[in-house]
């Protein structure tokens, strides 16, 4: 499949372009892999050759070159010359202090030899795809763990996942009627921003658990002293990650066919499992119909499918070393996901993180709480995007139900007075964690519902699209959210609590929740249809 040039898109043309099917072809991708750290820290004197993923039976062209390192001087938010470390003239929180400065430096240019995860036309085409959920034509379902970790890393692991997102998928395209684009929180998704830089248990105080990427999980000294080593360890588990992805998008575990065998095992016997298995039953008729009809079920449209990585952009010498000049668009693209997101204590517009985001070329999310002015957001959002191009930027709202239905209003009015075209999505995680009494941390499910009612209760009164949800799930039967219609409670808390970090919806509660979204999706649609008449 060809992916388009990089060239900005007007609204005017987004409205235009033609809706893909969720199961449209597949990108050609190059299949990744897990490497071993080069031998030398000299960078290779040759760029990488490989065939482009936008061309893939066309003559191979330079996709990488390696970057040359320069400074720049202190210089205002969103103004002044961008390059790959300019990011450092700024004040950088969330950032690690590693103990041995020529070991970081020395794991940095070696990563910097490595292949990319990802390629730059891939990112290209997620941002097309965004840029139709902005206009209402389609819906992102981003979702994934809280934090890898090295000791869950797994293939089964990442089957389940990829496994219930696809099944989610399925339900929300029925509902909907209109493309999906699946995002996962996968391949990356290591490092984690902390509120407090120490914890204490039993008078012991030591440095917080930032990520596996970063430092370990086990409350002692050693474990929690920052390793620049594990940022390789994290490259090799994210490449492979994306190669098994890759397989399963592409060879034929995605297919339209093999809708009713999705069902994971624990979840066969269920509520919600009966709900998809006749869901899954109606596709599978109407695949038999197509059929008959003539029309042919084995089209790559119906046996590949469209998937893409993301994760949030933290720990930055790991994402400047593996930044890229794509030689097709003359662009920067940070090559470690697709598509990268700010968190809500990383987003201050003279930062770094900012700073770094604004000259790459990826889709970016700004994760947004209901302590977000909206003349901030309209001041990032131009920060970011200039150029006001459809599909650069995902606005995700975290800030629970009530907060939602009084602060995002504004939010979207702000950004709709500025002219600017974003797409709308919804994080119902992270504004709703409470503790519960055993200690743990977790999550209602009631909760979580209330603030995605209140998301599209929100966008129907504005007048405005809801364009997707951001999700931490887990395609295994845990129990680290309460509620669900098969109730865990308080007190199964303790019996299946397996997060490095925060609470995640299980298969059951994640599907339980794509078929209460399908369904508002599907009253907007019938209520768009009789508007037409």
């Amino acid at each position: 499949m060809a992916l388009s040039n990089a060239s900005t898109l007007s609204s005017k043309s987004v409205h235009q372009t033609h809706t893909h099917s969720l199961f449209s072809p597949s990108l050609s991708h190059q299949p990744s892999s897990s490497l071993v750290p080069a031998k030398t820290h000299v960078r290779s004197p040759h760029p990488i050759t490989a065939v482009h993923a936008a061309e893939p039976s066309k003559n191979p062209v330079v996709v990488d070159k390696p970057l040359k390192k320069s400074s720049s001087p202190l210089v205002p938010a969103g103004s002044g010359k961008w390059t790959v470390e300019s990011w450092k003239t700024k004040k950088a929180l969330q950032l690690p202090e590693y103990p041995n400065e020529s070991d970081l430096e020395s794991v940095l240019q070696t990563i910097e030899t490595f292949p990319p995860i990802v390629f730059a036309g891939e990112a290209r085409t997620l941002e097309e795809r965004l840029a139709e959920a902005a206009m209402g034509n389609a819906f992102l379902l981003q979702g994934g763990d809280c934090a890898e970790s090295f000791k869950e890393f797994s293939g089964n692991n990442i089957r389940d996942t990829f496994r219930i997102l696809l099944q989610m998928s399925a339900v929300l395209m029925f509902g909907g009627q209109m493309p999906v684009i699946k995002v996962g929180r996968m391949a990356g998704q290591f490092a984690k921003p902390r509120s407090d830089p120490f914890e204490e248990k039993n008078g012991v105080k030591l440095p917080s658990y930032k990520g596996d990427n970063i430092n370990g999980d086990a409350f002692d000294e050693k474990s929690r002293i920052p390793d620049p080593q594990r940022m390789i360890r994290a490259y090799c588990q994210a490449a492979a990650t994306l190669n098994l992805l890759r397989a399963f998008a592409t060879g034929g575990y995605a297919a339209m066919q093999r809708v009713t065998q999705w069902n994971l095992d624990f979840a066969e016997h269920s509520e919600q499992g009966d709900r998809y298995q006749e869901l899954a039953h109606r596709v599978d008729e109407a695949l038999g119909f197509m059929a008959a009809a003539g029309l042919t079920v084995d089209h790559p449209i119906m046996t590949t499918t469209e998937f893409w990585t993301s994760h949030e952009c933290l720990l930055l010498p790991y994402e400047q070393a593996l930044t890229r000049l794509d030689s097709t668009s003359g662009l920067h693209y940070d090559c470690s996901a697709h598509m990268l997101w700010v968190g809500e204590r990383t987003r201050q517009l003279d930062g770094a993180h900012v700073e770094f985001l604004r000259g790459i070329a990826n889709p970016l999310g700004i994760k947004v709480s209901n302590k977000m002015d909206p003349k901030e957001l309209v001041n990032l959002i131009e920060i970011l995007n200039p150029n006001n191009k459809p599909g650069r930027i995902t606005v995700i709202c975290r800030m629970g139900a009530e907060n939602m239905r009084v602060k995002l209003p504004h939010l979207i009015r702000a950004v709709r007075q500025a002219g600017q075209i974003v797409t709308w999505v919804c994080d119902p995680m992270h504004g709703n964690t409470i503790k519960a009494p055993c200690g743990l941390k977790t999550r209602p499910f009631d909760a979580i519902l209330a603030e995605v009612r209140a998301f599209f209760d929100v966008h129907e009164q504005e007048g405005s699209h809801p364009g997707g949800v951001h999700l931490e799930m887990t395609g295994q039967n845990v129990t680290e959210c309460i509620g669900g219609s098969r109730t865990v409670t308080f007190d199964d808390l303790g019996s299946r609590y397996h997060t490095h970090c925060d609470p995640r919806l299980n298969a059951s509660q994640s599907l339980e929740l794509s078929f209460i979204i399908a369904e508002r999706l599907r009253k907007r649609r019938m209520g768009n249809q009789r508007l037409l008449f």
